[in-house]
């Protein structure tokens, strides 16, 4: 402790301690990084490392103690005492420093160090080969590679999940349930039975959309179930973690139960299910966010939020970390820099509660909160911390945060190996040593130059998380957000209230549920703050840039955010400076459309169509007056049409027309509706994809907006725009695909005639050159190539329309070869220009029929 605070708990202020000690950080790295390089290693290899591991580290602990032994008569060494006591009493108020600078002994110590270090990677070593053999003991890797079926019996170690939904092409893949067990029992195809304890994955089908009847009972189930299945054993995939093989169980039977969750984790399940009920009530969002953040159950989070998350860096608020734990514990014995004073606070101090009581129920505490939010990593790691630091209180010394970060990592890694390899845990671990080393820091300084305390630590805090975990997010995402830290800003306020509030439903609701629905109810206000920031941020053109997904492109971050570092510690002092830099900012991510429109030409005035960029999927829209158009079909991304509508300045949308039910062109409908006001929804009247049908239907339903059906001969007009539906017929027999139920529309404004084919293909197409809807085809200015520009046209439809610009909507290097080459050729042999968006980007049409003018974004 510091002499000059006067207190025997230590000073109040924390740059009065002395330096950070730093001697565990060496040892857990060194146990950090063997672990990752030696997890999947070949024993031999992993034997060799540990062994000479722990005999040059012995070696150098018995060589380190020898100058200290019968070095000179007793009466020096004595002295040698005196002088450093003496040495101690000159320094006076100064911190304590250990050993005495003598070269013999600052050699032993460096020695130890050394010693200490090579000993944690041998132990490291140690512990990832044991685990690495868990992987490859007993029948299930062999069986796997047989891909054999088998009844096993298995233990749940997690609570089931969904998979996210992912587009692949025209459609949305199916999502199955993911449960981690160990495998207990197997019975292999020849009839032998085998008792066993290996860790495996099991995936069960199901639709997240329309959960069968299994698929909800699959979900229901608790760790430590043991249940019996039929499946088929694969191999896991090249560098798979943790699981030895996977367990694909198909069908749609129910899970056999063959023993029950244990006592304790029933107790946990009901209060998870009691915070999942009294939110039931709530707003979408709150209702989905609240578990989230309390238990980090994300199974109610849809897809579109999902993503917003990612976009604006807030996604470890849904993941349960010490953040969650510090409010708990904040709340419980005071904010951690008091929590080992005496004039701490919080409510144990308040109930009279003594020191080492209130470590000892800090400690039930932790327990309780890796059981009810499962021992997920970065669960495990603020538990692992946060008791620690209550170790420190019950024995009443002072330990500084780095050092319990430390031995949380190297406690975490002997215990579970695969931690190494997390990127998760990677980005805790950096997150939480930036809030220990470089937030208080760059707080002092910017309360230095009058910076009010609590907005200079918000933003310090928020700039230091970025700060170091940016190059690892370029590296998963290949894009750096530029919104992160206002975004988290905004969020700081909103999460304390959430989480205390969140944590207080899911006690209450067991007992009184009437009083849990208030509680939550309360806490969806600052649940749906959150929610509104990350859509807003995610939403605005400027919010991301994209990067080299590499660790190349990670270093090169690095070093530009070493240098904004170095540029910003010298504008801080100029306010003039910083004021002009925000405002700067502000334009580069707002983008405001008159000035981006002034600067980037973008988009051009007087434009009369916009082909979006979205990847491979479709997304039109037709201006319809000043912040107004109509869209036609939605593209696989909501924040990618957001983000196009909102370059526009789009505001209000008559009419959103979704030609058919393909995940490509209906997928990213939450990002056309979100924000704006939307007239009606009208799509074609063969419903199939079912799951894509049912997903317009809640959103539909969740905005309020009405969904109609649009058949040929319907005609609407709102401004100089007007339209004709071509395609489908009203009394049209089931077609072979939903691509030709595709809407087909004419579209007329200020002269400009465009025809929209969705994805219509040859039988389609020339059906309806022979309806009588044909008699309003002929000469086009414009055409949006059918089915991307795929081989799959009749050369008779596009003869007939004779179109002077071509436009096709494609995704850059699309597993389809979309737009075929031969499509293409037939397009410019007829006349037409062909621009498409992988290449081009947005497409912006305007002009006259005379002089189409064409800007790309």
């Amino acid at each position: 402790m510091h002499a000059a605070s006067g207190s025997r708990l230590g000073a109040a202020h924390p740059r009065q301690e002395g330096p950070a000690d730093l001697r565990l950080v060496p040892p857990a790295l060194a146990a950090w990084g063997t672990a990752a390089l030696t997890v999947h290693a070949s024993p031999e290899w992993v034997a060799g490392v540990a062994v000479i591991c722990v005999v040059v580290g012995v070696a150098l602990l018995i060589t380190g103690r020898g100058p200290r032994r019968g070095r000179g008569p007793r009466r020096d060494r004595g002295r040698g005492r005196e002088a450093g006591r003496g040495r101690g009493r000159e320094q006076g108020q100064g911190h304590r420093t250990g050993p005495g600078p003598g070269p013999g002994r600052s050699k032993a110590w460096k020695q130890v160090s050394v010693a200490a270090v090579l000993l944690c990677a041998g132990a490291a070593a140690t512990f990832a080969g044991l685990h690495g053999v868990d992987l490859r003991r007993g029948p299930v890797p062999d069986l796997a590679g047989q891909y054999a079926r088998v009844t096993a019996e298995v233990e749940l170690t997690s609570d089931p999940r969904l998979t996210s939904p992912r587009i692949k092409g025209n459609h949305a893949a199916p999502t199955a349930v993911l449960l981690e067990a160990e495998v207990r029992r197997v019975r292999s195809p020849d009839g032998a039975v085998v008792d066993t304890r290996t860790p495996v994955l099991v995936i069960v089908d199901a639709e997240r959309d329309r959960p069968p009847r299994a698929g909800s009972s699959w979900l229901s189930l608790l760790p430590s179930t043991r249940l019996r299945v039929e499946a088929q054993v694969v191999p896991a995939m090249v560098g798979g973690d943790r699981v030895a093989a996977v367990l694909r169980v198909r069908g749609g039977a129910a899970p056999e139960t063959v023993e029950e969750a244990s006592a304790v984790q029933r107790l946990a399940g009901r209060l998870r299910a009691g915070l999942r009920e009294a939110t039931d009530g709530l707003d979408a969002d709150a209702r989905a966010l609240l578990p989230g953040f309390v238990v980090g159950d994300t199974s109610r989070v849809p897809a579109d939020l999902d993503e917003a998350f990612k976009a604006t860096d807030l996604t470890h608020l849904l993941a349960v970390s010490g953040a969650n734990f510090t409010i708990l514990l904040a709340l419980f014995i005071g904010p951690p820099g008091l929590a080992q004073r005496a004039e701490r606070r919080g409510l144990a101090p308040r109930l009279g509660i003594p020191l080492r009581a209130t470590a000892l129920a800090g400690g039930a505490l932790t327990l309780g909160f890796v059981i009810v939010c499962r021992p997920d990593p970065s669960v495990v790691r603020a538990a692992a911390c946060g008791s620690i630091a209550l170790l420190a209180i019950a024995t009443g010394r002072r330990r500084s945060l780095i050092p319990a970060l430390a031995t949380a990592v190297l406690l975490l890694v002997l215990y579970d190996p695969w931690l190494a390899r997390s990127y998760g845990f990677l980005l805790s671990v950096l997150a939480t040593g930036a809030l220990l080393t470089l937030a208080p820091r760059w707080s002092a300084a910017l309360q230095r130059r009058r910076v009010p305390p609590r907005p200079a630590e918000a933003l310090a805090a928020a700039g230091a998380a970025q700060a170091v975990c940016a190059p690892v997010v370029a590296v998963l995402s290949a894009k750096v957000s530029l919104v992160a830290v206002p975004c988290n800003l905004l969020a700081e306020f909103a999460v304390a209230p959430a989480t205390v509030l969140g944590f207080a439903t899911l006690a209450t609701a067991p007992v009184a549920m009437p009083v849990a629905e208030c509680l939550a109810w309360c806490a969806s206000w600052p649940a749906g703050w959150i929610a509104d920031i990350a859509r807003s941020g995610a939403s605005l053109p400027g919010a991301g840039v994209d990067w080299p997904g590499s660790w190349t492109g990670a270093l090169l971050l690095t070093l530009v955010t070493v240098v904004v570092v170095l540029v910003g510690r010298r504008l801080v002092s100029h306010p003039w400076l910083v004021g002009v830099c925000l405002v700067v900012f502000l334009l580069v991510v707002v983008q405001p459309p008159p000035l981006a429109r002034v600067i980037t030409g973008w988009p051009p005035p007087g434009w009369r169509f916009v082909m979006c960029d979205v990847g491979q999927g479709d997304a039109t829209v037709l201006a319809a007056g000043d912040g107004a158009g109509v869209v036609v079909d939605a593209g696989p991304d909501p924040v990618l049409v957001d983000r196009c509508l909102t370059a526009l300045g789009i505001t209000e949308i008559p009419l959103v027309v979704l030609t058919h039910f393909h995940a490509d062109h209906v997928a990213g409908l939450a990002g056309v509706l979100r924000g704006r006001s939307v007239g009606a929804i009208a799509a074609t009247g063969f419903e199939e994809p079912a799951d894509q049908a049912a997903f317009v239907r809640r959103e539909a339903e969740a905005r309020r907006v009405p969904l109609t059906r649009a058949v040929a001969g319907e005609e609407r007009r709102t401004g100089d725009l007007s339209w004709r539906v071509l395609w489908p017929p009203a009394d049209a027999v089931a077609p072979d695909g939903p691509n030709d139920a595709s809407v087909t529309m004419l579209v007329r404004s200020a002269g400009l005639t465009l025809l929209l084919l969705g994805d219509l293909e040859p039988p389609a197409q020339r059906e309806l050159a022979r309806s009588p809807e044909a008699a309003f085809l002929g000469a086009v200015d414009v055409v949006k190539v059918a089915h991307h520009g795929s081989a799959y046209q009749d050369p008779g439809l596009i003869g007939a329309v004779s179109p002077s610009l071509a436009l096709i909507s494609v995704g850059a290097d699309n597993p389809y070869g979309h737009p075929a080459p031969s499509t293409v050729a037939a397009l410019r042999a007829g006349g037409a220009t062909v621009l498409r968006t992988d290449e081009d980007g947005a497409i912006a049409v305007a002009g006259t029929a005379k002089e189409l003018l064409v800007a790309r974004d």
